[in-house]
């Protein structure tokens, strides 16, 4: 018995040495690897929400202030001046604050959304949702246009009536449809007021059922301040709130993107729509947000025209000076250098011309620079001069092409102008009027094909759906369609080619029957970007956004408000950061991202520029160890230090993920794990090490 004790001892003894030695041999090798914990996570999201114009102020507490600023939250500590940011990744249910209300009996901020929903925030920043209005299914306008607080309750007036939030149980207490659009409510002895949007004022006593419509009645007895909008608020700190920087974009417009050189340029891109974004191109450099100069002052081409600065369509950077920017907008042609606006070209100094329409518009709706340094531009609903280069030497050439005329003008929303890897230059018209895409060959001066009437290989005609929006190539030369009825495929090998129909992919059903349906069919795509993978990221108005394989055969993802953080189901453009796999989704609420797991794929895969983060995995991660710097379909496996297969894959681009498991689904053990990959061409080799401690 002493002799088996003494060997459990010394067993004991053997494998607390043994984890020593692997602790000290994991902490030699951890020293020797990179550390990039400090790279986002693969599959994480992150908001860039808009504070930039105070809109309302309410003080809680001592010392913090609440403030809502273009449409978002934040709030400011009195004491020690720090800010505190929220958003619907982090903390609120829901994008575009419309209203806020202190209750300083429950100490809770009140958060009502443009769509009805309602947060409760304590000052800890917990936060409880209310969304009973929200999904409540009822005809009536559901806008709240006030908020009045009084006791543990928030009376909100609505489209249709009062409704009654008891922010102490975090509930609707009650609601009076009034059938009347009531824009303020207001108590006083024993009465609720509420007065509608023509000033009429209704009033019922709060001991009566004010469910029943009945116990309301019009009156012209109540205070003549009842109704006044209590601005003690911001009065007081206006001044100190507008001093303040709580970072972000400047406006939460996005719907043109371009990521260059590891910088978001971007603008409103709000091409053909009735509603004028601010004219600001806004960059994004790493966590910093610059703002080209959005105001007329002292800039060469004015005239004194008084034309309005009011929108922003599209934007580039000279390929051979990164200060040097051009962006089209909706009353002409800006050129930029070192963040200030240095020429404004109109009718009256350039070859440009007004809109047909109107002619306080120069429609410049797409500026993008080809691979020598000259700018090409379109102008919609122009006399001839709808599509113009500018030399790299600032020559003006005007190139009318009649197949963009139509009634005597140019079409009227051309847009999305991009060139193609041919240097074959492509844009649509997006109006309900002669929809069409184009592609156009800048050395013969001819339009290659003007697609009016789109047409399947199947001889299926989308012209009453068709309406297309965005045009993208992907990484094998095709070249992609976004429209109304879904995306259409025209194959690089039929580009210069008369293009007789557009391809809709058929993705076989794998029901055991023969059919097929075709990808995204009828889905209205509103944007589209190719990821370092080539799998394609497909916006739309109204479902979200849809992320498709490389071969075009399997849905890979599908972002909605509903299964994500994605901010708004409406897209309005996607950009990729291609060195770092981030996805933007510029969106009607602003702009978000997603870390996707693919980024650009090296031309030569090279040892030094391959690693995986985070490295060493440590104890209690749970996400995916990412693998970066590989060749595009590179192969992929994890080895244990003895050449044990653990697990295996193709690359996205440049990047491969684990999710730390073997092939059985099982957590690896702590160790040293090699990376092999395998080239394309067959090229093999352990190209890093992952550490794993657990």
């Amino acid at each position: 018995m002493i002799n088996d004790k003494m060997m459990e001892r010394n067993k004991t003894i053997c494998n607390k040495g043994k984890r020593w030695l692997m602790m000290i041999a994991l902490s030699f090798v951890i020293c020797h690897l990179s550390f990039t914990v400090a790279l986002a996570q693969t599959g994480t999201w992150n908001a860039y929400i808009s504070y930039y114009e105070p809109q309302q102020i309410a003080k809680a507490g001592s010392h913090t202030l609440f403030v809502r600023a273009s449409n978002g939250l934040y709030s400011y500590n009195l004491n020690d001046q720090s800010i505190t940011t929220y958003d619907k990744l982090h903390q609120l249910s829901d994008t575009y604050v419309s209203l806020i209300a202190w209750n300083q009996k429950t100490q809770r901020l009140i958060i009502v959304y443009s769509n009805s929903n309602i947060d409760l925030m304590d000052l800890a920043g917990n936060v409880t949702n209310i969304s009973a209005l929200y999904s409540k299914s009822m005809t009536q306008n559901k806008t709240v246009n006030s908020i009045f607080i009084s006791d543990q309750y928030a009376y909100l007036s609505t489209g249709f009536g009062v409704v009654k939030v008891n922010m102490e149980r975090a509930e609707i207490a009650e609601s009076y449809i009034l059938d009347q659009n009531i824009i303020a409510t207001g108590i006083n002895n024993g009465k609720l007021y509420a007065q509608t949007e023509q000033k009429t004022v209704y009033a019922g006593n709060l001991t009566s059922n004010l469910i029943d419509k009945h116990s309301w009645a019009a009156t012209d007895d109540y205070p003549a301040n009842l109704f006044n909008q209590d601005l003690t608020d911001w009065n007081t700190y206006a001044e100190t709130v507008k001093s303040l920087q709580p970072g972000g974009p400047k406006h939460n417009h996005f719907g043109f993107m371009r990521f260059k050189d590891g910088i978001l340029y971007s603008c409103g891109g709000n091409v053909g729509s009735s509603n004028a974004y601010p004219a600001t191109v806004q960059l994004k450099k790493g966590d910093e947000w610059e703002f080209l100069q959005d105001d007329m002052t002292g800039v060469e081409g004015t005239n004194g025209s008084g034309w309005t600065f009011v929108e922003m369509y599209s934007v580039d950077v000279d390929p051979f000076d990164s200060k040097h920017i051009f962006a089209g907008g909706r009353t002409g042609l800006y050129e930029y250098y070192d963040g200030k606006l240095v020429k404004y070209y109109n009718k009256d100094n350039s070859i440009l011309q007004t809109a047909t329409t109107s002619n306080k518009y120069v429609l410049t709706d797409g500026v993008t620079y080809d691979k020598d340094g000259n700018l090409w531009m379109i102008q919609s609903d122009v006399k001839n001069n709808s599509l113009i280069k500018i030399s790299k030497n600032n020559e003006w050439f005007p190139y009318y092409q009649d197949l963009l005329m139509y009634n005597n003008e140019s079409l009227p929303k051309l847009t999305s102008l991009i060139i193609d890897s041919r240097g074959l230059i492509w844009f649509v018209n997006k109006h309900w009027e002669k929809p069409s895409f184009f592609c156009y060959d800048p050395s013969t001066n001819t339009i290659v094909n003007a697609i009016f009437n789109l047409v399947n290989q199947d001889g299926t005609s989308a012209q009453e759906s068709y309406n297309p929006r965005c045009i993208a190539e992907d990484r094998d030369a095709n070249i992609w369609i976004g429209t109304a009825n879904g995306p259409y495929l025209i194959e690089a090998e039929r580009v210069n080619t008369t293009i007789e129909y557009a391809t809709q992919v058929k993705v076989p059903r794998n029901d055991g029957t023969n059919y097929a349906d075709y990808l995204l069919g009828g889905v209205d795509i509103s944007a589209i970007a190719v990821d370092g993978g080539n799998r394609k990221w497909f916006g739309t108005r109204g479902s979200g956004v849809y992320l498709i394989s490389d071969d075009n055969m399997e849905q890979l993802q599908h972002f909605t408000t509903d299964n994500s953080p994605l901010l708004s189901n409406i897209i309005e453009g996607i950009a990729i950061d291609h060195q770092t796999g981030e996805v933007f989704f510029g969106t009607d609420q602003g702009l978000c991202s997603y870390m996707s797991d693919a980024t650009e794929a090296a031309i030569e895969m090279v040892k030094e520029d391959v690693y995986a983060y985070p490295n060493p995995v440590v104890s209690g991660y749970e996400g995916l160890i990412t693998v970066v710097g590989l060749s595009r379909n590179a192969d992929v496996k994890i080895l244990t230090s003895s050449g044990v297969l653990v697990a295996e894959g193709r690359s996205n681009g440049g990047t491969f993920t684990w999710d730390g498991r073997d092939r059985q689904g099982r957590r690896v053990a702590s160790g040293i794990y090699m990376v092999a990959a395998a080239t394309s061409e067959g090229q093999k080799g352990v190209v890093c090490k992952i550490a794993i401690v657990r």
